[in-house]
């Protein structure tokens, strides 16, 4: 009997439509779960995938910018100007001030080939009718094509006031007082030394319309003449660097230590992207020690003006700061008027 139940089997149960259905949603809802682990780990996978080639792509541009070797300042020097490398980020334009024009050079070839004489500028008594020095005119004739300054060749009453400034003396800020009260602007050329030491006075130099030129890195004593091509190159190259660096402000002028100079280096200076400017005024005012009387200074400085005037006065000298607003005012009472010299009209 007990065998007979043991091997008797009940026959299945019919399930109704709710339990179906209900077993379907169930089936559905746990497929539809599966569905959605897979787009999340797939998604997952995707996002820490692209990271990865971010950080691969980041690493490698990191590791080739290092790679990049910086141009040194001896490269730089013997290129006739410096160039300006783009970077990543925008480099504004450089500030010339007053500036609204840059030379056009004209490059002298062969320079190698020119004659290297050492010339000491400095003019003698003799003078035209026009009250200019006859040495500066005939200059001005001979060396006028490589870019040279020494007394503009115009009929009108006009003064390019020049101001060199191989160190500080002190007298500096007074002399842009006097200046900037008598609305006048003029050039400063300054040595790699000032540049460094002195940088607020450059600065206000550009901010108040004034022009800044170089008067080269180590000021030779025997002029530019006394070193080699690359030399010069590099004397223009690192300070006209360094203010571009440091000022945003691009040099156009140079002014020749101790007024030497050659054919050969007045060529390199235009090759360069310079206007060599001397003087065609000029006095002993640069002894700190032995200053000149004041009253025959501001008397020697007006006996001597001229159309065309290029002024040298030493920013060093006291005797200048004394009379500068004296000066000024003096030679536009004889109807001179003070402007900046230009780009391209020689």
């Amino acid at each position: 009997m007990d065998e007979r139940r043991a091997n008797r089997q009940d026959p299945p149960r019919e399930l109704s439509r709710a339990q179906i259905e209900r077993r379907r949603a169930a089936l559905k809802a746990r497929r539809r779960k599966q569905m959605q682990m897979r787009i999340l780990v797939f998604g997952t996978m995707a996002l820490i995938l692209i990271l990865v080639i971010v950080l691969l792509v980041l690493g490698i541009s990191a590791l080739l910018g290092k790679g990049e070797k910086k141009p040194s300042a001896k490269t730089t020097a013997v290129s006739e100007m410096p160039s300006e490398e783009p970077s990543a980020e925008p480099t504004p334009e450089p500030d010339n001030g007053i500036l609204q024009e840059t030379p056009e050079i004209t490059q002298v070839e062969n320079i190698e080939s020119l004659d290297n004489e050492n010339i000491g500028w400095g003019y003698g008594p003799s003078r035209d009718e026009l009250n200019r020095p006859v040495d500066a005119v005939n200059y001005q004739e001979t060396y006028g094509s490589y870019g040279a300054y020494f007394v503009r060749n115009v009929d009108d009453k006009i003064i390019y006031l020049t101001s060199d400034e191989g160190y500080e003396n002190g007298c500096t800020p007074a002399i842009l007082d006097a200046l900037k009260e008598t609305d006048t602007k003029i050039v400063f050329f300054i040595t790699m030394p000032f540049a460094e030491e002195h940088p607020e006075l450059v600065q206000r130099m550009i901010d108040e319309g004034h022009i800044v030129g170089s008067h080269s890195v180590s000021h030779p004593a025997d002029g530019m003449p006394s070193l080699s091509i690359e030399e010069q190159q590099e004397e223009y190259a690192t300070l006209h660097q360094y203010v571009l660096d440091n000022f945003n402000y691009k040099m156009w002028l140079f002014r020749p230590p101790a007024g030497k100079f050659s054919e050969q280096s007045l060529a390199v200076a235009n090759n360069f992207g310079y206007r060599s400017v001397f003087w065609s005024f000029a006095y002993l005012d640069y002894d700190t020690e032995n200053q000149p009387d004041e009253t025959e200074a501001l008397q020697k400085c007006l006996d001597s003006l001229h159309p065309g005037a290029i002024y040298l006065l030493h920013a060093v000298s006291q005797t200048n700061t004394n009379i500068l607003k004296d000066f000024i005012n003096g030679a536009k009472e004889q109807g001179y008027r003070f402007e900046l010299l230009p780009a391209n009209d020689f």
